[in-house]
């Protein structure tokens, strides 16, 4: 395998998805830094952005031949966010999680606004398709901040129903989001 310069990500990729162990080492050698320093950016943990890069590193070897890269960078930079947000998800105790959160968001809005764009959309989508009900209590809480018993007092329903519906609310969301294979960090404002 020749040097990283004589390649482009688009034929590294396609030798990846052969099975080409000198382009997965050309692609570690040339995206591990960048992954490492987005994770250690947000999770302030050397040893934590490093087993996430690696993590990211194994699940694309590993999934070589049905992941579908149209922007290898890209891929992978949200694959560490994605993978960094899950890390900070499962710790929510931690005095930091919201901040922690607030710089993922503005990652993917300062690298890629089109795809912050399009996931606002898919979730703006997949909350117009729920019951009309649901989508009114839904609103209700989260856009205005209502508690469960305000919305209840305002539809004239138990607060029990609005528990129900909001629950609804979110599987179907969830559900959206995971057939799309698109499970946003955008939405965590939501959950």
């Amino acid at each position: 395998m020749s040097e990283a310069r004589d390649f482009s990500d688009a034929e590294l990729t396609e030798l990846l998805r052969k099975g080409d162990r000198g382009a997965f080492t050309i692609i570690y050698n040339s995206y591990w830094k960048l992954l490492f320093q987005t994770a250690h950016r947000i999770l302030n943990n050397a040893i934590a952005a490093e087993d996430i890069v690696q993590d990211i590193f194994v699940s694309l070897w590993n999934r070589k031949n049905e992941a579908v890269i149209l922007n290898l960078k890209a891929y992978l930079q949200q694959a560490t966010r994605f993978a960094v947000y899950e890390a900070i998800r499962q710790k929510k105790h931690d005095s930091n999680f919201y901040n922690r959160l607030a710089l993922i968001t503005a990652d993917i809005i300062t690298d890629n606004p089109l795809l912050f764009k399009e996931q606002q959309e898919l979730l703006s989508e997949i909350i117009n398709a729920l019951p009309e009900d649901c989508k009114e209590s839904f609103r209700l809480s989260r856009e205005e901040g209502m508690t469960y018993k305000q919305i209840a007092a305002v539809l004239g329903i138990s607060e029990k129903t609005v528990e129900k519906r909001i629950t609804k609310s979110l599987k179907h969301i969830r559900k959206g989001l995971s057939l799309s294979g698109c499970l946003s960090v955008l939405t965590t404002v939501f959950f």
